[in-house]
């Protein structure tokens, strides 16, 4: 019902043309690359590095999430609108759905009710194309790979053996995670191991969103890291003159897509990493887009804020040398019960008990946040089965911290549901004059980094590595990507790498089974546990109850 009700809400909104929403933030028709009407990517000379230190930035992140998730993403769009409604210049900043999702659980991820970022369908299907990019680009250089392998007049001498580039696909498929390739004879190329990613998990979308302009773009290519030869010599992928071609797919996925939200505020979508398995937040260049255009600009980054905000403030903020001066931590009282121990089919019932033993989970993310020199702001995103007294419980617990906890009904209400919440906001923003600080220097060795987000952060007790990720260390030492920032693979189910563990687990291990390497985002993966980078679909996956009539029109895209 709820996704019907987003739907028959987007689709009665009459759009306004994208030029009038780009007048709203000074942006000329003439800079507009358009995409019909309510579409249209920005140029990057509109970046003022100046306006980027001059104006404001929100992050939006969250408690660890119930598998629906707890409405980021609505909560960031809602709270652009009341920043809007209380006289700031705002503008949101968003990461592209990715169509795994979008078909597998979650059916759409354009925010929701009257908090929704337009036009929905488009956004969450295919939007400017920037996704089919990504992944051809990706898939090139596998192409090429594989044609070096096989000619011989050009070949780089690669052992099959250590290629470390996958193919890519948006689409949650659990049977490309492990492929043979090269089967049918000579003529269909050298018979290997290889696997998919998710699109979303792509070294290429990492490097469009740590990239700072289409030079930096190539060169992070070109630094792409594929394998050794058969005498041990790494092969990169300026190894196989990839990156020029590989950027020429890229040359339009790298200017960020203006669209508007619901109330006619300006939207900046662009970049779909997930928090879970990659850095999962937009891109550099569309955040400092945000903050050239507008005095305030809300952005959010994936899953809980051990995943998704900790990267944002170690790897994004840290090497753009952003400044973010508020943390809105989204909370629901579902979540809470869920954290305090109540069954799925109990979500919905109030049940306070629960919701006191839950808040140790959100106070962990608080303790977590205020680590960064950032204060945060609770968003309580509100449903109908929350009660008054599990609301006032968690506004009183917050206030006891320190912190203020607002009701947040942007689905239900739009901009005017979130007015106090902005006003929140803007108190944090303009009286405790934020400087944030990273929780590492890049600087450190990669071990000491691990531990340090593994401690810190998910409050584990120690850290252990497989021989697999020994290896990858030693690896990564004689590659001399030690002072690359570290990008944790793990689920988003839990603070440790156990999705079992609920709330705030305490005195457990964190695993390290393997360290991947993304030479081009100057990043390491190490992947936790039993994390896998391509997801597979429910049972009852989302896309069963899609529909388009003869006309067109859509629905349960939601």
């Amino acid at each position: 019902m709820k996704h019907q009700t987003d739907i028959a809400i987007a689709q009665a909104k009459k759009l306004l043309h994208i030029r009038e929403i780009a007048a709203k933030i000074n942006v000329k028709e003439d800079d507009l690359e358009m995409y019909g009407k309510y579409k249209a990517k920005l140029p990057l000379h509109l970046i003022d590095e100046t306006k980027v230190k001059e104006n404001n930035l929100v992050l939006v992140t969250a408690l660890t999430p119930t598998p629906a998730g707890e409405g980021k993403t609505t909560v960031s769009i809602g709270l652009t609108e009341g920043l809007n409604k209380i006289g700031k210049q705002a503008t949101v900043v968003l990461r592209e759905p990715s169509l795994g999702p979008v078909f597998g659980i979650k059916g759409g991820a354009a925010g929701g009710g009257y908090s929704q970022v337009v036009p929905m369908e488009d956004i969450n299907l295919h939007f400017t194309g920037d996704f089919n990019a990504i992944e051809k680009a990706n898939n090139l250089l596998s192409a090429l790979i594989d044609n070096n392998l096989q000619s011989k007049t050009n070949n780089l001498n690669i052992d099959p053996r250590t290629i470390l580039w996958k193919r890519v696909i948006d689409m949650n498929d659990r049977a490309l995670r492990d492929v043979t390739i090269g089967l049918g004879g000579t003529a269909n190329g050298i018979p290997r191991q290889d696997g998919f990613n998710i699109t979303p998990a792509s070294e290429v979308m990492a490097i469009l969103c740590m990239a700072s302009d289409l030079e930096n773009l190539k060169e992070r290519l070109g630094n792409i890291f594929i394998g050794f030869t058969f005498d041990k010599k790494p092969v990169f992928a300026r190894d196989l003159k990839a990156e020029n071609a590989m950027a020429i797919l890229l040359k339009d996925a790298i200017k960020p897509n203006l669209v508007q939200t619901l109330e006619e505020n300006p939207a900046i979508i662009h970049g779909g990493p997930f928090a879970n398995i990659a850095q999962g937040t937009n891109t550099i260049i569309a955040t400092k887009m945000g903050l050239s255009l507008s005095n305030y600009v809300v952005t959010e980054a994936g899953f809980g804020a051990d995943l998704g905000a900790e990267k944002f403030l170690n790897i994004k903020s840290q090497f753009a040398d952003l400044n973010p001066k508020c943390v809105v931590l989204v909370a629901t009282i579902r979540a809470l019960r869920h954290h305090g121990g109540a069954l799925k089919d109990a979500y919905d019932t109030a049940d306070l008990v629960k919701v006191k033993k839950g808040f140790a989970n959100l106070e962990k993310h608080i303790e977590n946040i205020r680590k960064f020199n950032i204060e945060p702001v609770v968003a309580i995103n509100f449903f109908i089965s929350d009660s008054e007294e599990e609301v006032n419980f968690l506004i009183e617990s917050c206030a006891k911290l320190g912190v203020k906890a607002v009701l947040s009904k942007g689905w239900a209400n739009g901009g005017e549901g979130t007015s106090d919440l902005a006003k929140a906001v803007v108190e944090v923003v303009e009286t405790k004059a934020t400087q944030y600080k990273p929780l590492y220097n890049w600087q450190s060795p990669i071990k000491d980094k691990i531990e340090i987000i593994a401690k810190e952060i998910y409050g584990a007790d120690k850290v252990v590595y497989d021989n697999k990720a020994l290896l990858n260390l030693k690896r990564i030492d004689r590659l001399g990507f030690n002072d690359f920032a570290v990008c944790m693979a793990k689920t988003q189910k839990s603070f440790s790498d156990n999705d079992k563990l609920i709330g705030r687990p305490k005195n457990f291990v964190i695993t390290v089974r393997e360290i991947e390497i993304a030479a081009g985002a100057q990043f390491v993966i190490p992947i936790l546990g039993k994390m896998m980078r391509m997801p597979g679909l429910p049972s009852k996956p989302a896309s069963e109850n899609m529909f388009i009539d003869k006309n067109g029109v859509i629905s349960g895209l939601s």
